[in-house]
């Protein structure tokens, strides 16, 4: 029965964890991005970037500070010793830079403090195309699939490419700007302050009070020709008389095609640590159902799905599992020859691999290469101690002629210290790969993890299930008339073992 709750909780386990190719790691990287609008890169070294570096520069524990400096912007990257908490190091961080704005330049944005995060490489991309004009394929993307596959479960953000959206430009005749006496700043300041929403204050009316709002956004394209620019001599300027409006699209700075056909793609991000595989599914699921509502002329065509590489990997391994833990009980039929103590002592495979997943589960682990990895290599290990229990229970029915109930109880006894020495020898090698520091140590804490997990479940398995199936299963006349020692190649090999202790 513990046996079998232990199987139950595994399932259970296994069906809630990840799927992912590798552990999740943290690198201790963190970037500092200000932003300085049409300022040259030798102005943001001087104002933004070296008073950044000389800040940053004291804080514990830093391995490389690089800075770079360009167009209008500041970037510093700095990566901290491997045993750096990335928490600690990113509010460090923050902690420096945040009394600094005082002392940037005017206009300067607000920096950002951003740890670097291997979650945030797209896991999905998905091109849609028709025949239609781009600005109306963008709208249908926007409001029909976006809006509709980012609340799905596991999903970050979704990022457009190739989208072509709505954009009201407002095209000035320089000469006609000169003529009026005009300056660009004055027809932006005019556009601003007519094409605005403001508070209103309250209206109250007996025991009600109302919320009132200045209603002035321009809402119709036209009407930006009407916008007072100024009034001389009795006489108004508008923005029709120095320029014209045009209803067109953002300026393309990206394109996306499928087989030469202009098309919008959206590329979706994951939520940090969710599952990969999990998410693509429900994306997926979700396009499903959204291809009916779509317009005819709509096609859908996925360009980058990165769960393909993981299921065919950890499939890969899981076939290696499964057939390792049959060739591995084959092994053991031929030697033993015996059908039935073969299945008892080929049980402790599953059920200790099966175990391992709870442990797994509590430690918030996925099931990625490491892991799977880690199960494999212990399939071969986890029958050993089912094995040396077996061979002594099955030497006590053959030599003392005992029944297998009273052979359980005595031989597992006998045995139980070098099983446990054996097993614990064997945890004493895995165990301390968690320990090892750096990226590397990331990666091997799981495959440590699991398989001082799986070895320590095979030594349970060994002392409870082990001699119980024995005990039920085993039959006297399976040992025969004659000691195993005695027969065919085992007499052999034991008369020359016997004179070599001699």
């Amino acid at each position: 029965m513990m046996s079998l709750a232990l199987v139950i909780l595994g399932v259970f386990s296994y069906r809630d964890l990840g799927v992912d190719l590798m552990p999740r790691t943290e690198s201790p990287t963190v970037s500092i991005m200000v932003r300085l609008n049409g300022a040259s890169p030798e102005e943001v070294e001087t104002t933004i970037t070296k008073p950044i570096e000389e800040t940053v520069n004291s804080i514990d524990g830093i391995d490389e500070l690089r800075t770079n400096s360009g167009q209008g912007n500041s970037n510093t990257t700095i990566t901290f010793n491997l045993e750096k908490d990335i928490k600690v190091a990113i509010q460090d961080v923050r902690d420096k830079v945040a009394p600094m704005l005082g002392r940037f330049p005017r206009d300067t944005q607000p920096p950002q403090v951003t740890k670097a995060d291997p979650d945030s490489a797209p896991i999905l991309m998905l091109a849609i195309y028709g025949d239609r004009d781009p600005k109306e394929l963008t709208l249908i993307v926007d409001e029909q699939i976006k809006q509709q596959l980012e609340s799905a479960t596991g999903v970050a953000s979704i990022q457009f490419f190739g989208d072509r959206r709505r954009n009201i430009q407002l095209l000035v005749d320089a000469d006609r700007l000169n003529a009026y006496g005009l300056t660009i700043d004055q027809v932006r300041n005019a556009i601003n302050r007519q094409n605005i929403e403001i508070p209103g204050g309250n209206f109250t009316t007996g025991a009600s009070e109302y919320s009132m709002r200045t209603m002035g956004r321009i809402t119709e394209v036209k009407y930006f020709s009407r916008v007072i620019l100024t009034q001389r001599d009795g006489q108004t300027i508008t923005f029709g008389d120095i320029g014209h409006v045009a209803d067109a699209v953002q300026e393309i700075r990206n394109i996306t095609r499928v087989d030469g056909q202009p098309s919008v793609s959206l590329s979706i991000v994951k939520q940090t640590g969710s599952n990969t595989v999990a998410v693509v599914d429900e994306v997926m699921r979700r396009m499903e159902k959204l291809k009916p509502t779509l317009p005819g002329d709509i096609k859908i065509a996925v360009r980058r799905d990165q769960s393909i590489f993981i299921r065919k990997s950890i499939e890969d391994i899981q076939h290696h599992l499964i057939y390792g833990s049959i060739l591995a009980s084959i092994v053991v039929f031929f030697f033993l020859r015996n059908f039935r103590t073969t299945i008892i002592a080929a049980i402790a495979i599953p059920v200790s691999l099966i175990g391992t997943f709870i442990i797994m589960k509590m430690l918030d682990m996925t099931l990625n290469n490491m892991t799977l990895l880690a199960l494999s290599l212990a399939t071969g290990i986890v029958i050993d101690d089912a094995i040396v229990v077996l061979e002594n229970i099955f030497r006590y029915v053959e030599e003392k002629g005992v029944t297998p109930q009273q052979a359980a109880g005595e031989a597992t006894a006998e045995i139980g210290t070098a099983v446990m020495a054996t097993t614990l020898s064997l945890v004493v090698i895995f165990l301390p790969v968690a320990f090892i520091t750096g990226q590397i140590g990331q990666y091997l804490l799981a495959f440590g993890i699991a398989s001082a997990s799986a070895i320590m479940l095979s030594m349970f398995v060994s002392f409870t299930l082990t001699p119980a199936l024995c005990s039920m299963w085993l039959r006297t006349s399976d040992a025969g008339g004659h000691q195993s020692k005695e027969r065919g190649a085992y007499a052999f090999i034991d008369r020359i073992y016997g004179h070599m202790l001699s």
